[in-house]
């Protein structure tokens, strides 16, 4: 068997099962929908009034802020397990001084903007 014929398996496998996984379910699901299939269900307690609840933009800014700034500080961990003072010395401290200072800018600017204030 060449190498060809077992990508084509594999593919063939994978489009097979892919197409399995998208069909048996819409095969076996019961087609009946009651009353209570269109509303919002919420910990097994029924909602009072609309589901629909207009959000701040200021709760969605803050876990984009948060997001963006854990992504970042994890690039401080490498640095961190691998620095030493023979190895990197006074240049690798500088540069993380630098990142650190452009993050710290950053949460500034947001503070500035009124992205940390809360309004009610």
């Amino acid at each position: 068997m060449s190498d060809y014929t077992q990508l084509l398996i594999y593919v063939a496998l994978g489009v097979v099962f892919g197409f399995a996984a998208l069909v048996v379910p819409m095969l076996l699901s019961p087609r009946y929908k009651g009353e209570k299939t269109e509303q919002t269900y919420e910990c097994g307690v029924d909602t009072i009034g609309s589901a629909w609840v207009r959000f701040g933009i200021a709760f969605y800014l803050f876990a984009l802020i948060f997001v963006a700034f854990e992504v970042d500080i994890l690039y401080l961990f490498p640095v961190a397990l691998v620095f030493s003072e023979a190895a990197f010395g006074w240049r690798a401290f500088i540069e993380v001084a630098i990142f650190l200072v452009i993050l710290s800018l950053a949460i500034v600017y947001a503070w500035r903007k009124g992205v940390m204030r809360w309004t009610r």
